[in-house]
């Protein structure tokens, strides 16, 4: 059963009482971990939600199935957009998001699964998209969230970081990101501490 499989292979019985929901754009865009069937239906009701960004992807999982049925019962747009949460963000993944994101039914929620690193890239992603700072973006990647800056997640804080020394005030995020971009020199450049990467990997074990 995709519920029970949902609650404790996938651990959405964390997830009951805790949603990590936060507003990016108030009444345009919002950010949650991954919501249990009666949490999508609260949001969409609540926040008028139209279209949902899976950011874990289309990879099979109990969790996604019972979202894409809730979803589809309620008719709403479900789009799977992959970022990983531990590798440089690729260009073609940050060009296809903004291309969804141009043409997405607003509101628009965007999820992970526990809404703390996935979640805070693409949060970060919206704010440049729509004309904002890299300081504004990165606040979307913070403790608040449970994302921590130290650990391999980091690389994501990093991809702002790069846009503000090398990009900002001379060219708009996107068309940096599709002409200047270079992912090689941020995997270079970032280092995680060993002791944060045993927390978030090993302790939290996280996705």
């Amino acid at each position: 059963m995709a519920l029970i499989a949902s609650l404790f292979r996938d651990h959405a019985f964390l997830r009951i009482g805790w949603t990590n929901w936060a507003a990016v754009i108030p009444g345009r865009v919002y950010r949650s971990n991954h919501p249990l069937p009666f949490r999508l239906r609260l949001a969409a009701r609540r926040f008028g939600i139209r279209t949902v960004f899976n950011l874990r992807g289309a990879a099979p999982n109990p969790s996604t199935a019972l979202s894409e049925g809730e979803a589809a019962r309620l008719g709403l747009t479900h789009l799977p957009m992959a970022f990983e949460s531990r590798g440089a963000p690729h260009r073609e993944r940050i060009l296809r998001f903004h291309e969804l994101y141009e043409r997405a039914e607003f509101p628009i929620l965007l999820h992970c699964k526990s809404g703390a690193d996935r979640a805070g890239l693409a949060a970060g992603l919206v704010i440049l998209f729509e004309g904002g700072t890299a300081a504004e973006a990165a606040r979307q990647l913070s403790l608040r969230f449970l994302h921590i800056a130290l650990s391999p997640t980091g690389i994501l804080d990093a991809l702002f970081r790069l846009y503000a020394a090398d990009g900002e005030g001379r060219k708009p995020f996107i068309a940096w990101v599709r002409e200047d971009y270079d992912e090689d020199r941020l995997r270079a450049n970032f280092r995680p501490w060993r002791v944060f990467t045993f927390l978030n990997d090993r302790l939290l074990r996280r996705e």
